[in-house]
């Protein structure tokens, strides 16, 4: 039978949680610049950046559900290239994760929000 081990079905659940507070902190912090400090020629770069960010996690996101949902339909076995796909994606999706995180905190902090 087509199964994932128990550790990289977690693995996958953590990154969707973490892809999840990223896209809702971009969209807050998004928010709140627009409403602190309006969208000008200023802050237009830190909202196209926030946008990006919410589109690189959603991305992210999207592709772990499918794989994974693909995977889950598959049977007898796992091809061995889907499973390679997913564990690419869940590679890439750890190494965005910190990076978007870390620029959503850079916008806040360089524009003083909380």
């Amino acid at each position: 039978m087509a199964n994932l081990s128990e550790e990289i079905l977690v693995t996958i659940f953590n990154l969707q949680k973490q892809l999840f507070y990223v896209i809702n902190e971009a969209t807050a912090t998004d928010y709140n610049l627009v409403e602190q400090y309006s969208e000008t020629a200023e802050t237009l770069p830190e909202l196209e950046e926030l946008s990006n960010i919410r589109e690189r996690a959603r991305d992210a996101y999207t592709r772990l559900f499918r794989l994974s949902l693909n995977i889950a339909e598959t049977q007898p076995a796992i091809d061995r290239s889907k499973l390679e796909l997913l564990y690419r994606a869940i590679e890439q999706a750890d190494l965005t994760v910190d990076a978007l995180e870390i620029s959503i905190q850079e916008i806040k902090n360089n524009w003083d929000l909380s």
